[in-house]
């Protein structure tokens, strides 16, 4: 198996992206980010395009591979390098991780991301997004009353810390009120404290203009 220094395509702002940097943190694996400007619209550029023809990112070259998609990068990432695993070993455990995943994944992020928003009156698009992660979060509280532990399900990190804590970031850039979250909130000053979190900030990373680091 070709295992040469993975590239990452990413935004810094990108939660998807950001889950993916997450997981590669969590795993020590080293990797090359190459940014793409999504505001300035270089995931059109007749470049990128060949290379990744859903014109988004994550996109990750690996193992000789061209993954999209940043749940099934987690996943691939995970059966591959079963190191500090993503994924319980209890079937149970597993599905109640791909719950939340899903419940982010599916019902939040495609619903209040760059592509939908741009198709609202600019006055119209904060105030949208805001509902839909408040709508979203409040599931995800909820479920966590029945999983939670230190982190989402149980005390261990998982794909499910993966994705939540980006999408609070993603929260607090629209102002969302995270105070009906107690459990969310408790979850995301844990997650805050690990090293593997704090350098997927997008605060961190090498394509974050200066006037918002």
């Amino acid at each position: 198996m070709n295992r040469s220094k993975p590239v990452l395509y990413t935004y810094a702002r990108s939660t998807c992206s950001a889950r993916v940097r997450i997981a590669l943190n969590l795993k020590g694996i080293e990797y090359e980010p190459k940014p793409v400007n999504l505001v300035q619209g270089e995931q059109f550029t007749e470049a990128f395009v060949a290379l990744n023809p859903s014109s988004m990112v994550p996109c990750l070259h690996i193992d000789g591979l061209q993954l999209v998609q940043s749940v099934a990068i987690l996943e691939y990432l995970d059966e591959s390098r079963p190191h500090n695993p993503l994924l319980p070993s209890d079937p149970q455990r597993r599905a109640q991780v791909r719950v939340i995943v899903g419940a982010i994944c599916c019902d939040i992020q495609p619903l209040q991301n760059l592509r939908v928003l741009k198709t609202l009156p600019e006055d119209k698009r904060a105030a949208y997004a805001r509902d839909i992660i408040a709508r979203g979060l409040y599931v995800v509280e909820r479920t966590l009353e029945q999983t939670a532990g230190l982190f989402c399900v149980g005390d261990e990190v998982t794909m499910a810390d993966c994705c939540l804590i980006p999408q609070l970031w993603n929260a607090r850039r629209f102002d969302v009120d995270l105070a009906p979250y107690p459990r969310i909130r408790a979850i995301e000053e844990r997650a805050s404290a690990l090293d593997a979190f704090r350098r997927a900030h997008w605060s961190q990373q090498p394509d974050c203009p200066a006037d918002l680091k």
